[in-house]
């Protein structure tokens, strides 16, 4: 058995119960509408001291993904100003539920932008926005002006804002599907991000419907897509982060997915 913390993205409803009956350790959910710029919603009955509560009670830790439309990258005003609203809003409310950490994608510049631009909206979003918790950067999988598709790309980002802000807040997501889609190779992936960011707070675990280099972002579960289980496995080991399994099939798919995981993985 693996000491590694891992569970599963699920319903927002009552993220506890659902982590309970997969077997899992711990709990990703949105707060809320994925599709909207409609502020954080709880969801689970009693509010957020309630679930912070039943949380502590079953031992799974929490964590929020925020909402997809979040671009703080964006050149557009009318993209950019409400995505550092809704970043803000969305850290205030996963710390008030005792989230382990806010996880975000990393956006996009438009096509003929210049990506430094990308990098100072991130650091201007940082630099006015207080961090009540984690706020963990994930790899995309699209996207050719994207901030976090490549490792070259999140290189730039991180060196811009290392710069600029205090770090000890921000952290990273790895996913193993965005990787695979967006054309980096799963061997040795952790050590070459390592390299950039000096930490992996998270990982993604995530087989992909489609090929390597493909951009599509179509998680699978293990065995079912296009990347080796060995291949997602040996990412999760070497990181040695909490794992969350994003895969589909609910409390079946997902509960065969934390238990390969559990049996592969080193004590």
């Amino acid at each position: 058995m693996t000491g590694l913390r891992i569970g599963a993205h699920v319903d927002q409803a009552d993220p506890v119960a659902e982590a309970v009956a997969r077997g899992g350790d711990l709990a990703q959910f949105f707060l809320g509408d994925p599709q909207s710029w409609k502020g954080p919603v709880i969801a689970y009955a009693g509010g957020a001291a309630a679930l912070r509560a039943a949380a502590e009670a079953a031992g799974i830790d929490l964590y929020v993904h925020a909402p997809y439309l979040v671009n703080v990258a964006s050149t557009n005003n009318r993209i950019r100003i409400p995505s550092r609203k809704i970043l803000a809003d969305q850290a205030a409310a996963a710390a008030e539920i005792g989230a382990k950490g806010l996880i975000v994608h990393g956006g996009h510049v438009l096509k003929d932008d210049d990506p430094q631009v990308g990098y100072e909206n991130w650091c201007k979003t940082f630099e006015r926005m207080s961090l009540p918790l984690p706020i963990l950067i994930e790899n995309t999988a699209g996207g050719d002006n994207a901030m976090a598709r490549t490792l070259d790309r999140i290189g730039g980002l991180w060196e811009a804002l290392a710069a600029r802000v205090d770090m000890e807040r921000i952290g990273f997501c790895l996913d193993t599907c965005h990787a695979h889609a967006g054309g980096e190779d799963l061997a040795g992936i952790v050590d070459r991000v390592k390299a950039i960011t000096g930490r992996i707070d998270l990982v993604h675990a995530n087989d992909s419907r489609d090929a390597f280099g493909s951009g599509a972002d179509r998680h699978a579960n293990f065995g079912t897509g296009a990347i080796d289980p060995d291949e997602i496995v040996a990412v999760a080991a070497a990181a040695g982060a909490p794992v969350v399994c994003e895969t589909p099939g609910g409390v079946t798919g997902q509960s065969a997915d934390i238990a390969l995981l559990r049996a592969r993985l080193p004590a």
